[in-house]
């Protein structure tokens, strides 16, 4: 593929680019959902290195087949892009390569949509060989499609004396490339999974426990106090691409722990289908630790997306243990002076939502701060109990008490 498509399709952001973000409400959707999605686009936004300038929100049944907004608001945005010297407008949902043409064709201005950026922060965090090679997979996935746009600025040869062209025009030499590539990069992502599963066999029959979760909630963090080590952990979000296994002995009884990428609303299915072996790991283990970030407001939410997502790769049936993270940050809302209103989410203090979840038959859970340590040794002895379980079955013969 030319130089040309890629730089202008995914990049790096080098200096702190200005932008605004786009959201549809649409019929199905409440408005507080959508600002939730446009919060999440935005530190998406400043987990790429650019800065959120302004929200531009509409409601519509569907969004415009051709231009994703509807004209009127489609021209206020042009007017504000233009007026404050806008890099780039992000929107919250996939667009289609027609809408990214008409779009970019209206505005005069560089457009991406949210698969695309999630795309552009993997690129960014890619570290080691696999994970990069699975990023640049979904990356030309994506891509395919969309070639016209790149090269809308061309036209095909004309016929006539002199005009004939060499067979094929330039988009045709791409996609032909392309597709080349897709197949090169899939060859050795298969090459890769075989060394993997070759790896994950030769670890015997150790219980096997995997951190899941929405990502930024915590699960390095975790993971760096069980084992000991010294996963990359920071406050941005898919700060891990690459699964991490550590052996951790807790006590007399030892197991793997495996800290793998965060999910997320919306993931990108290039990524999800490219990340499925990354995910093997998660499928073959005994024992999910699902973390969730007690502190965010929409944590219910977010336990639906893993779970959906843990659907999708065939980890439904897996026993979960739910750790809610992050106790130290929960703040609520009291409704004491105001008791003839409805009670929400908001209004539950810890000790209730403590209460609700510890209460759910076949749903161990435990309440912790990571950052704080606040019952870390708690978390060790349930881990332990349970591993020890499954310890037990599988050798039988360690449990001798002569």
């Amino acid at each position: 593929m030319s130089g040309t498509c890629r730089a202008l399709l995914f990049f790096t952001f080098k200096t702190m680019e200005r932008a605004v973000l786009i959201g549809v409400i649409k019929y199905e959707d409440s408005e507080q959902v959508v600002k939730d999605n446009l919060e999440e686009l935005e530190f998406l936004t400043e987990t790429a290195g650019a800065k959120a300038e302004k929200w531009f929100l509409q409601n519509l049944d569907q969004p415009n087949s051709k231009t994703y907004l509807g004209s009127g608001k489609l021209e206020e945005v042009k007017c504000y892009i233009k007026e404050n010297n806008i890099d780039l407008v992000i929107f919250d949902d996939e667009l289609s390569p027609s809408q990214l043409r008409n779009i970019e064709r209206e505005l005069e201005c560089r457009i991406l949509d949210r698969t695309n950026l999630i795309l552009d922060i993997f690129a960014q965090r890619a570290k080691t060989a696999y994970a990069k090679t699975q990023v640049e997979l979904a990356q030309y996935q994506y891509l395919l499609p969309r070639l016209t746009r790149m090269w809308t600025h061309l036209e095909r040869q004309r016929g006539g004396i002199g005009m004939r062209g060499p067979g094929e025009s330039q988009i045709e030499t791409d996609r032909r490339i392309i597709l080349g590539k897709i197949s090169r990069l899939k060859e050795q992502l298969k090459k890769i999974d075989k060394q993997m599963a070759s790896q994950r066999g030769n670890r015997g029959s150790l219980v096997r426990i995997s951190l899941v979760g929405y990502t930024n909630v915590g699960k390095s963090t975790i993971m760096n106090l069980l084992a000991k080590s010294e996963v990359f952990a920071e406050d941005k979000l898919f700060a891990t691409l690459d699964t991490t296994v550590r052996k951790v002995v807790i006590e007399n009884v030892p197991f793997l722990l495996s800290d793998t990428v965060g999910f997320i609303r919306k993931l990108p299915h290039q990524l999800v289908e490219s990340f499925k072996s990354t995910l093997d790991e998660v499928r073959e283990s005994d024992i999910l630790m699902h973390i969730v970030d007690i502190s965010h407001p929409n944590f219910e939410e977010q336990i639906k997306i893993v779970e959906q997502t843990l659907l999708e790769i065939g980890a439904q049936n897996k026993p979960i243990f739910l750790v809610f993270n992050k106790i130290d940050a929960y703040r609520y809302i009291s409704l004491a002076e105001f008791d003839f209103e409805e009670k929400k989410r908001e209004n539950y203090s810890l000790e209730e939502l403590k209460q609700t979840w510890m209460g759910k038959e076949h749903s161990p859970a435990i309440f912790i701060s990571a950052k704080e340590k606040i019952n870390i040794d708690k978390l060790r002895n349930d881990i332990y109990k349970m591993v020890a379980e499954i310890h037990a079955g599988r050798y039988p013969f360690d449990n001798f008490l002569w």
